[in-house]
């Protein structure tokens, strides 16, 4: 039998469970740094990240406990382990490890099952086994394909991570060609995977379905607009995300859940059949977990005629002065001293310059459709669409002789050389992080995504380099950026070492 005090502490957490008494909750967590949490998404240590993950769980599916076995394993130690069913059908399992702290009993290391979902609804929009078989022979043969729900999908409609639009939308007659040559080769179509609304993000979170985990980094956001594709693949759902990167969205949550993606050369991959953002930026790619995958992709989409890379690297000193110093840190210590800098000039006016023009483009495809459903959006989104509809030929006109500009000059620099450069300036951050807090990670991260965007150059990030966030050891990719038509260069040469 649990001592009485242990067995009212265990009855008062499940009531706290039961309520969402976040305040209870995090009382009834021992404090300090060697505490544990676990569950499908990974592992919490310590209990600040124990509760940041709790302020934005948002309560319970509600259930009832059906058995409790308890185990003494020393006086002022127990382990509890129980069973529980869900109201409308499903088990899970509770294990936790108790002990008496300053006299009170407290938890010091749990383990959460909960029951087993048919899908997850944050990742996958529909999904099947599969939802579209591929060729019965090919290069491509037997890997699963999470399409972000951007792409023409036969007999599917497009949601575009929006539920008003979704309902709107008419069946697809045909599949966009991204997605037929991935068919033609044998992978097949595991599902349509979730993407923030009308991909303008880069956070990954979705008001109306919910933010997919993050597949390296529990209690961090998975990264956007291609979140559902990226967290497939992260826990192996999926083996290639087909998504789209405009602003960031495959480099992104490739850079916050350790993969490999490669944002495409602007115009090599045909965008038929797919939702536009800014179309002189927009482009495709995939994600992977490995990069053998990503080049058996590539190899097939793309023309197997890579031809040889510059031979120089370049790090932009703008970024590094730019990113975390943690992650500057860990950058400089991966490089060794082995790159050149080079000066790409203030990262602000790049921003702006790809800002304007990305909102003005925005605006024109979608600001009809926004102002006849003004309330269809989530905020972010709904405010940057209100700023994009206040963007006047004239900014638009000199944002785009800006560009052009600058895009002379990214091309200039690669033409002889390859940059490599931290693909966010940091980690993840927080599912429980702040809109300011947000605001300054996509501000930084877009001065340094917009780099490749304006000179619509292809860009490869893969998991390098490792950050101690408050979270745990979490990844950060390094980019190659590289010229007009180097993808399969880029992919090879990440594989070979960068030899």
């Amino acid at each position: 039998m649990m001592p009485t005090e242990l067995q009212d502490a265990f009855d008062a957490y499940e009531r706290a469970l039961a309520t969402d008494d976040i305040e209870a909750l995090d009382d009834a967590f021992a404090p300090g740094e060697e505490t544990l949490r676990g569950d499908s998404n990974g592992l919490l240590v310590g209990h600040d990240a124990i509760s940041a993950f709790r302020s934005a769980r948002g309560g319970i599916t509600p259930r009832v406990l059906d058995r409790v076995e308890s185990r003494r394993l020393a006086d002022d130690c127990w382990l509890i382990v129980a069973t529980s069913r869900y109201d409308g059908g499903g088990t899970g399992l509770q294990t936790q490890v108790w002990q008496l702290v300053e006299g009170r009993w407290q938890i010091t290391a749990a383990h959460v099952t909960g029951r087993t979902p048919s899908f997850d609804k944050a990742v996958w929009r529909t999904v099947g086994d599969p939802l579209y078989q591929g060729a019965f022979d090919g290069p491509l043969l037997g890997l699963r394909v999470a399409v972000k729900d951007v792409f023409a999908v036969r007999g599917y409609r497009i949601g575009a991570g929006n539920p008003t639009w979704l309902r709107d939308a008419a069946r697809e007659r045909q599949h966009a060609p991204a997605v037929l040559d991935l068919l033609k080769a044998g992978a097949s179509v595991r599902g349509l995977a979730r993407t923030d609304e009308l991909a303008y993000s880069i956070a990954g979170a979705n008001p109306h379905y919910g933010t997919p985990a993050n597949g390296a980094v529990a209690g961090a956001l998975p990264g956007g607009s291609s979140s559902g594709p990226a967290t497939a693949v992260a826990t192996g759902q999926a083996d290639v995300g087909l998504a789209s990167d405009t602003a960031g969205s495959i480099r992104v949550p490739a850079s916050y859940q350790g993969l490999w993606g490669l944002r495409t050369t602007h115009g090599l991959v045909p965008r038929q059949g797919m939702v536009p953002l800014a179309p002189s930026f927009d482009t495709v790619g995939w994600l992977t977990r490995d990069g053998e995958t990503l080049d058996a992709v590539v190899t097939w989409c793309l023309e197997d005629d890579a031809p040889p890379l510059p031979a120089r690297r370049l790090v932009p000193v703008e970024v590094l002065q730019l990113v975390d110093p943690a992650t500057r840190e860990a950058f400089e210590a991966w490089a060794g001293g082995t790159f050149e800098e080079v000066e790409v000039g203030p990262l602000d006016e790049w921003f702006e310059a790809f800002r304007v023009v990305q909102a003005a483009e925005a605006w024109r495809a979608h600001g009809t459709w926004v102002t006849a459903h003004p309330d269809a959006v989530g905020p972010g989104v709904r405010e940057r669409f209100a700023i994009a509809s206040e963007v006047t030929a004239a900014d638009e006109a000199s944002a785009r002789t800006e560009v052009e500009r600058l895009a002379t000059v990214i091309r200039n620099i690669v033409a002889d050389a390859v940059l490599v450069l931290p693909t966010t300036p940091g980690p993840a951050p927080a599912r429980t992080a702040s809109a300011a807090e947000l605001d300054q990670v996509r501000a930084a991260t877009l001065r340094m995504t917009a780099l490749a965007g304006i000179g619509g150059l292809p860009a490869l990030t893969f998991p390098v380099l490792t950050y101690p966030s408050t979270l745990g050891p979490a990844p950060v990719g390094v980019c190659l950026v590289g010229p007009r038509g180097s993808d399969l260069s880029l992919v090879r040469h990440a594989l070979g070492g960068l030899t």
